[in-house]
């Protein structure tokens, strides 16, 4: 079901300073904030070679990523986000085997422009799995 590893996501408290240093101290490349308002977040991603890495930090007091970082003040990583070719296959199946799809169960746009869902982590070892549906054709070769 899974392809791609499509990013790591790392909440930071404070987002221009992490970025400065993926950018200064690891020489990647590094996109411009991005605010996700559905989300809660801001964003930005760091290009790499084979995948990317998410920084995020809350946009407003009801970000879930708010709360992550009360308890992770230093922040950490919050999630993988894993690429599926068919994204409502994909929360069939999982629904099916009893995983538990987060909210209300049905795909919202991402960061990408492109549907999303997340999985709870207690179902996938302690880990929050986001899934995002990309076509075969819109993969890198």
């Amino acid at each position: 079901m899974i392809g791609r590893l499509n990013h790591v996501a790392i909440a930071v408290p404070d987002l221009a300073a992490a970025a400065a240093k993926y950018r200064d101290l690891l020489g990647a490349d590094v996109h411009p904030p991005h605010d996700l308002p559905e989300h809660g977040v801001t964003v930005v991603f760091v290009q790499l070679e084979n995948t990317k890495i998410e920084l995020m930090t809350p946009l407003g007091e009801n970000s879930p990523v708010a709360k992550f970082l009360a308890s992770n003040p230093s922040g950490g990583m919050h999630h993988v986000c894993y690429e599926v070719p068919d994204i409502a296959s994909s929360i069939r199946t999982l629904v099916e085997a009893g995983a538990r799809v987060l909210g209300d169960g049905k795909p919202r746009i991402g960061a990408h422009g492109l549907p999303v869902v997340f999985l709870h982590p207690k179902d996938f070892d302690g880990t929050l799995i986001e899934l995002e549906e990309v076509k075969p054709e819109l993969q890198p070769a």
